[in-house]
Protein backbone atom coordinates (compact mmCIF):
# COMPACT_ATOMS: atom_id res chain seq x y z
CA UNK A 1 0.00 0.00 0.00
CA UNK A 2 1.37 3.48 -1.03
CA UNK A 3 2.23 6.18 1.98
CA UNK A 4 0.01 8.97 1.53
CA UNK A 5 1.78 12.30 2.36
CA UNK A 6 0.12 15.69 2.39
CA UNK A 7 3.19 18.89 1.54
CA UNK A 8 1.27 22.20 3.27
CA UNK A 9 2.60 25.18 0.88
CA UNK A 10 0.85 28.43 1.46
CA UNK A 11 2.41 29.40 -2.23
CA UNK A 12 3.50 27.20 -5.67
CA UNK A 13 4.42 28.50 -8.63
CA UNK A 14 4.16 30.98 -10.20
CA UNK A 15 4.90 32.29 -6.70
CA UNK A 16 7.28 30.41 -6.17
CA UNK A 17 10.94 30.94 -4.18
CA UNK A 18 13.13 28.51 -2.22
CA UNK A 19 10.48 27.25 0.03
CA UNK A 20 8.12 26.77 -3.09
CA UNK A 21 10.74 25.14 -5.37
CA UNK A 22 11.63 22.26 -2.36
CA UNK A 23 7.92 21.39 -2.44
CA UNK A 24 6.90 20.76 -6.24
CA UNK A 25 10.73 19.62 -7.01
CA UNK A 26 11.29 17.02 -4.09
CA UNK A 27 7.43 15.89 -4.30
CA UNK A 28 7.80 15.06 -7.98
CA UNK A 29 10.78 13.45 -6.94
CA UNK A 30 9.35 10.78 -4.62
CA UNK A 31 9.19 6.97 -5.93
CA UNK A 32 5.92 6.12 -7.05
CA UNK A 33 5.28 4.36 -3.52
CA UNK A 34 4.24 7.50 -2.04
CA UNK A 35 1.15 9.09 -2.96
CA UNK A 36 1.92 13.04 -3.02
CA UNK A 37 -0.70 15.78 -2.77
CA UNK A 38 0.02 19.41 -1.90
CA UNK A 39 -2.32 21.61 -0.48
CA UNK A 40 -1.20 25.45 -1.00
CA UNK A 41 -3.29 29.00 -1.63
CA UNK A 42 -5.85 30.04 -4.40
CA UNK A 43 -4.49 33.35 -5.06
CA UNK A 44 -6.30 33.72 -7.95
CA UNK A 45 -9.85 32.79 -9.14
CA UNK A 46 -8.31 31.63 -12.76
CA UNK A 47 -6.31 28.55 -10.58
CA UNK A 48 -7.89 25.33 -10.73
CA UNK A 49 -9.32 24.45 -7.30
CA UNK A 50 -7.99 20.32 -8.25
CA UNK A 51 -4.64 20.40 -10.41
CA UNK A 52 -2.07 17.91 -10.79
CA UNK A 53 1.61 18.81 -11.27
CA UNK A 54 3.87 16.74 -13.51
CA UNK A 55 1.53 14.46 -14.47
CA UNK A 56 1.58 12.66 -10.69
CA UNK A 57 1.30 15.30 -7.85
CA UNK A 58 -2.33 16.03 -6.94
CA UNK A 59 -2.65 19.92 -6.23
CA UNK A 60 -5.67 21.15 -3.79
CA UNK A 61 -5.91 24.97 -3.79
CA UNK A 62 -7.91 26.55 -1.03
CA UNK A 63 -9.16 29.87 -0.74
CA UNK A 64 -11.50 32.93 -2.41
CA UNK A 65 -9.15 32.92 -5.66
CA UNK A 66 -7.54 36.37 -3.98
CA UNK A 67 -4.40 37.76 -2.34
CA UNK A 68 -6.29 37.34 0.98
CA UNK A 69 -5.48 33.53 0.56
CA UNK A 70 -2.66 33.55 2.83
CA UNK A 71 -4.23 34.55 6.03
CA UNK A 72 -6.90 32.10 5.28
CA UNK A 73 -4.73 29.01 4.70
CA UNK A 74 -3.75 28.05 8.33
CA UNK A 75 -7.18 27.48 8.57
CA UNK A 76 -8.37 25.72 5.64
CA UNK A 77 -5.54 23.32 4.76
CA UNK A 78 -6.35 21.25 7.83
CA UNK A 79 -9.81 20.78 7.19
CA UNK A 80 -8.85 19.83 3.52
CA UNK A 81 -5.57 17.49 5.15
CA UNK A 82 -7.93 15.46 7.34
CA UNK A 83 -10.02 14.20 4.25
CA UNK A 84 -7.22 12.91 2.31
CA UNK A 85 -6.48 11.09 5.51
CA UNK A 86 -2.35 11.03 4.84
CA UNK A 87 0.25 8.95 6.84
CA UNK A 88 2.17 11.70 6.60
CA UNK A 89 1.69 15.89 6.96
CA UNK A 90 4.92 17.81 5.99
CA UNK A 91 4.67 21.79 6.16
CA UNK A 92 7.22 23.62 4.29
CA UNK A 93 8.03 27.59 5.63
CA UNK A 94 7.54 28.27 9.51
CA UNK A 95 4.51 31.27 8.68
CA UNK A 96 1.51 30.18 7.21
CA UNK A 97 2.24 26.23 6.58
CA UNK A 98 3.98 26.29 10.11
CA UNK A 99 0.59 27.76 11.66
CA UNK A 100 -1.67 25.70 9.84
CA UNK A 101 0.27 22.53 11.31
CA UNK A 102 -0.33 23.67 14.47
CA UNK A 103 -4.08 22.95 13.68
CA UNK A 104 -3.65 19.69 12.20
CA UNK A 105 -1.93 18.19 15.49
CA UNK A 106 -6.16 18.56 16.67
CA UNK A 107 -7.48 17.67 13.23
CA UNK A 108 -5.17 15.15 12.10
CA UNK A 109 -3.99 13.91 15.18
CA UNK A 110 -2.69 9.95 13.19
CA UNK A 111 -0.73 11.58 11.26
CA UNK A 112 2.96 12.20 11.63
CA UNK A 113 4.12 15.58 11.31
CA UNK A 114 7.10 17.03 9.88
CA UNK A 115 8.19 20.97 9.88
CA UNK A 116 11.00 22.00 7.30
CA UNK A 117 11.98 25.07 8.35
CA UNK A 118 13.08 27.83 5.51
CA UNK A 119 12.72 31.22 6.62
CA UNK A 120 15.16 33.73 9.04
CA UNK A 121 12.67 36.36 8.20
CA UNK A 122 9.38 34.59 10.28
CA UNK A 123 9.30 35.68 14.20
CA UNK A 124 5.26 35.29 14.76
CA UNK A 125 4.13 32.46 16.80
CA UNK A 126 7.49 30.48 16.66
CA UNK A 127 7.27 28.57 19.76
CA UNK A 128 4.11 26.69 19.10
CA UNK A 129 5.19 26.44 15.36
CA UNK A 130 8.09 24.42 16.43
CA UNK A 131 6.35 22.32 19.22
CA UNK A 132 3.79 21.04 16.52
CA UNK A 133 6.01 18.67 14.40
CA UNK A 134 7.28 15.59 15.57
CA UNK A 135 10.45 15.78 13.48
CA UNK A 136 11.97 19.16 12.35
CA UNK A 137 14.24 19.60 9.33
CA UNK A 138 15.96 22.78 8.51
CA UNK A 139 18.28 24.02 5.36
CA UNK A 140 20.44 25.81 7.46
CA UNK A 141 22.21 25.77 10.26
CA UNK A 142 21.35 29.35 11.37
CA UNK A 143 17.56 28.29 11.58
CA UNK A 144 18.93 24.88 13.71
CA UNK A 145 20.21 27.56 15.78
CA UNK A 146 17.18 29.41 16.17
CA UNK A 147 14.87 26.12 16.66
CA UNK A 148 17.57 25.61 19.71
CA UNK A 149 16.02 28.16 21.59
CA UNK A 150 12.43 26.57 21.26
CA UNK A 151 13.97 23.76 22.58
CA UNK A 152 14.44 21.74 19.72
CA UNK A 153 17.45 19.76 19.54
CA UNK A 154 16.37 16.72 17.18
CA UNK A 155 16.85 18.82 14.21
CA UNK A 156 17.59 17.42 10.65
CA UNK A 157 20.02 19.45 8.03
CA UNK A 158 18.46 19.82 4.29
CA UNK A 159 19.42 22.06 2.45
CA UNK A 160 17.40 23.37 -0.75
CA UNK A 161 18.64 21.85 -3.93
CA UNK A 162 18.99 22.58 -7.62
CA UNK A 163 18.26 21.16 -11.07
CA UNK A 164 22.08 20.72 -11.62
CA UNK A 165 21.35 18.75 -14.72
CA UNK A 166 19.04 21.53 -16.23
CA UNK A 167 21.76 24.25 -15.31
CA UNK A 168 24.38 22.12 -17.14
CA UNK A 169 22.88 21.44 -20.21
CA UNK A 170 21.70 24.84 -20.59
CA UNK A 171 24.78 26.03 -19.85
CA UNK A 172 26.49 24.41 -22.63
CA UNK A 173 24.25 26.10 -25.29
CA UNK A 174 25.91 29.58 -24.08
CA UNK A 175 29.34 31.15 -23.49
CA UNK A 176 29.65 33.79 -21.19
CA UNK A 177 29.51 37.85 -21.76
CA UNK A 178 32.17 39.37 -20.68
CA UNK A 179 31.66 42.19 -18.24
CA UNK A 180 28.05 40.80 -17.24
CA UNK A 181 27.33 40.68 -13.75
CA UNK A 182 23.54 39.69 -12.57
CA UNK A 183 21.12 39.37 -10.08
CA UNK A 184 18.29 37.11 -9.94
CA UNK A 185 15.76 37.61 -6.86
CA UNK A 186 13.08 39.40 -5.68
CA UNK A 187 13.31 43.14 -5.38
CA UNK A 188 12.44 44.08 -1.75
CA UNK A 189 14.31 45.34 1.06
CA UNK A 190 16.13 42.15 2.44
CA UNK A 191 17.65 41.60 -1.48
CA UNK A 192 19.59 44.44 -0.76
CA UNK A 193 19.75 45.62 -4.11
CA UNK A 194 20.20 48.96 -3.54
CA UNK A 195 23.19 48.65 -2.02
CA UNK A 196 24.04 46.72 -5.27
CA UNK A 197 23.58 49.38 -7.28
CA UNK A 198 25.14 51.84 -5.30
CA UNK A 199 28.41 49.54 -5.33
CA UNK A 200 27.99 48.70 -8.79
CA UNK A 201 28.06 52.15 -9.83
CA UNK A 202 31.63 52.90 -7.50
CA UNK A 203 33.00 49.47 -8.92
CA UNK A 204 33.15 50.57 -12.44
CA UNK A 205 34.29 54.16 -12.46
CA UNK A 206 37.27 54.03 -14.79
CA UNK A 207 36.79 50.37 -16.25
CA UNK A 208 35.46 49.44 -19.56
CA UNK A 209 32.22 50.62 -20.53
CA UNK A 210 30.70 47.23 -21.83
CA UNK A 211 30.41 46.02 -18.44
CA UNK A 212 26.62 45.88 -17.49
CA UNK A 213 24.81 44.83 -14.84
CA UNK A 214 21.24 42.82 -15.57
CA UNK A 215 18.74 42.49 -12.76
CA UNK A 216 16.19 39.83 -12.96
CA UNK A 217 13.22 39.60 -10.45
CA UNK A 218 10.01 41.73 -9.60
CA UNK A 219 8.76 43.08 -6.59
CA UNK A 220 7.56 46.53 -4.37
CA UNK A 221 10.95 48.01 -4.85
CA UNK A 222 11.22 47.78 -8.46
CA UNK A 223 10.06 51.36 -9.41
CA UNK A 224 12.71 53.13 -6.52
CA UNK A 225 15.78 50.58 -7.65
CA UNK A 226 14.68 52.10 -11.52
CA UNK A 227 14.84 55.80 -10.19
CA UNK A 228 17.82 55.12 -7.74
CA UNK A 229 19.96 53.74 -11.17
CA UNK A 230 18.77 57.00 -12.66
CA UNK A 231 20.27 58.86 -9.89
CA UNK A 232 23.68 57.28 -10.01
CA UNK A 233 24.04 57.95 -13.85
CA UNK A 234 24.26 54.48 -14.32
CA UNK A 235 20.94 53.54 -15.66
CA UNK A 236 21.86 53.01 -19.54
CA UNK A 237 24.08 50.11 -17.72
CA UNK A 238 21.29 48.41 -15.87
CA UNK A 239 19.09 46.21 -17.59
CA UNK A 240 15.85 45.80 -15.49
CA UNK A 241 14.29 42.30 -17.16
CA UNK A 242 11.51 41.87 -14.77
CA UNK A 243 10.54 38.16 -13.48
CA UNK A 244 11.88 35.20 -15.37
CA UNK A 245 11.37 31.52 -14.46
CA UNK A 246 12.86 28.02 -15.26
CA UNK A 247 15.07 27.90 -18.43
CA UNK A 248 14.74 31.52 -19.04
CA UNK A 249 16.83 31.68 -15.25
CA UNK A 250 19.35 29.31 -16.01
CA UNK A 251 20.04 31.28 -19.73
CA UNK A 252 21.08 34.47 -17.45
CA UNK A 253 23.24 32.50 -15.22
CA UNK A 254 24.76 30.63 -18.12
CA UNK A 255 25.46 34.07 -20.06
CA UNK A 256 26.64 35.68 -16.72
CA UNK A 257 30.37 36.04 -16.02
CA UNK A 258 29.42 37.22 -12.02
CA UNK A 259 26.99 36.61 -9.81
CA UNK A 260 26.13 39.28 -7.33
CA UNK A 261 24.14 39.34 -4.50
CA UNK A 262 23.95 41.55 -1.37
CA UNK A 263 21.17 39.98 0.95
CA UNK A 264 20.63 41.65 4.10
CA UNK A 265 18.66 38.39 5.45
CA UNK A 266 18.66 34.84 3.65
CA UNK A 267 18.03 31.85 5.01
CA UNK A 268 20.27 29.72 2.26
CA UNK A 269 19.89 31.38 -0.70
CA UNK A 270 19.40 28.90 -3.94
CA UNK A 271 20.20 31.65 -6.07
CA UNK A 272 23.69 31.05 -5.19
CA UNK A 273 23.94 27.57 -6.06
CA UNK A 274 22.70 27.73 -8.98
CA UNK A 275 24.97 30.55 -10.07
CA UNK A 276 28.16 28.35 -8.75
CA UNK A 277 26.55 26.04 -11.10
CA UNK A 278 26.64 27.51 -13.89
CA UNK A 279 29.90 28.85 -13.60
CA UNK A 280 29.69 32.30 -12.15
CA UNK A 281 31.74 33.97 -10.24
CA UNK A 282 29.95 34.60 -6.58
CA UNK A 283 29.66 37.80 -4.73
CA UNK A 284 27.71 37.57 -1.54
CA UNK A 285 26.98 38.50 1.86
CA UNK A 286 27.94 37.52 5.60
CA UNK A 287 24.17 36.57 6.26
CA UNK A 288 22.41 33.79 7.43
CA UNK A 289 23.08 30.10 5.69
CA UNK A 290 25.38 31.85 2.80
CA UNK A 291 28.37 31.27 4.32
CA UNK A 292 27.55 27.64 4.33
CA UNK A 293 27.53 27.47 0.64
CA UNK A 294 29.84 30.37 -0.33
CA UNK A 295 33.45 29.57 0.93
CA UNK A 296 35.29 32.71 1.34
CA UNK A 297 38.03 33.07 -1.19
CA UNK A 298 37.27 28.99 -2.12
CA UNK A 299 33.60 29.21 -4.01
CA UNK A 300 33.35 33.37 -4.09
CA UNK A 301 33.07 36.22 -2.15
CA UNK A 302 31.96 37.30 0.99
CA UNK A 303 31.50 41.08 2.10
CA UNK A 304 28.96 42.15 5.06
CA UNK A 305 25.83 43.33 4.55
CA UNK A 306 24.57 47.49 3.78
CA UNK A 307 28.74 47.39 3.11
CA UNK A 308 28.75 49.60 -0.26
CA UNK A 309 32.60 50.13 0.00
CA UNK A 310 33.31 46.53 0.57
CA UNK A 311 30.96 45.14 -1.62
CA UNK A 312 32.27 47.86 -4.72
CA UNK A 313 35.77 46.92 -3.77
CA UNK A 314 35.05 42.69 -4.24
CA UNK A 315 33.85 43.54 -7.45
CA UNK A 316 36.12 45.51 -8.97
CA UNK A 317 38.66 43.16 -8.05
CA UNK A 318 35.98 40.26 -9.37
CA UNK A 319 35.67 42.46 -13.02
CA UNK A 320 39.72 42.86 -13.31
CA UNK A 321 40.78 39.63 -12.25
CA UNK A 322 40.24 36.70 -14.46
CA UNK A 323 42.39 34.68 -12.64
CA UNK A 324 40.59 35.03 -9.87
CA UNK A 325 37.10 34.10 -11.21
CA UNK A 326 38.07 31.10 -12.81
CA UNK A 327 39.54 29.76 -9.43
CA UNK A 328 36.08 30.82 -7.29
CA UNK A 329 33.72 29.06 -10.72
CA UNK A 330 36.15 26.03 -9.90
CA UNK A 331 35.24 26.19 -6.68
CA UNK A 332 32.18 27.25 -6.74
CA UNK A 333 31.06 23.99 -9.55
CA UNK A 334 32.29 21.83 -7.09
CA UNK A 335 30.63 22.50 -4.10
CA UNK A 336 27.20 23.06 -6.25
CA UNK A 337 27.78 19.16 -6.90
CA UNK A 338 26.39 18.30 -3.67
CA UNK A 339 22.84 20.32 -3.84
CA UNK A 340 21.31 18.56 -6.90
CA UNK A 341 17.17 18.19 -5.79
CA UNK A 342 17.93 14.20 -6.49
CA UNK A 343 19.98 14.08 -3.51
CA UNK A 344 17.84 16.46 -1.77
CA UNK A 345 14.92 14.35 -2.20
CA UNK A 346 16.75 11.02 -0.97
CA UNK A 347 17.36 13.12 2.09
CA UNK A 348 13.47 13.40 2.66
CA UNK A 349 12.96 9.70 2.02
CA UNK A 350 15.10 8.89 4.93
CA UNK A 351 13.19 11.18 7.41
CA UNK A 352 9.76 10.11 6.06
CA UNK A 353 11.44 6.04 6.37
CA UNK A 354 12.02 6.39 9.61
CA UNK A 355 8.92 7.69 10.58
Amino acid sequence: MNKRIVFLSAFLSPLRSGAEAMVEEVSIRLPETYDVTIITGRFSKKSKKIDVLAGRVHVIRVGLGCSFDKYLFPFLAPFAARRLKPQIIHAVLESYAGLALVFCKVLVPRAKRILTLQSTNTTLLLGPIHRSAQVITAISKTLIGRAKQFGRTDITLIPNGIDLSAIRETCSLHTKDSGLVLFVGRLEPMKGVDTLLSAFAKAIKGLDPGIRLKIVGSGSLSGSLQSLAKSLEIDHRVMFVGQLSGRAVFDEYAKAEIFCGLSRSEALGNVFLEAQAAGCAVLATTVGGIPEIVQDGVSGKLVPPDDIDAAAAALRELLGDAVLRARLVSGGKLSSGDYDWGVITSGYEAVYGNL
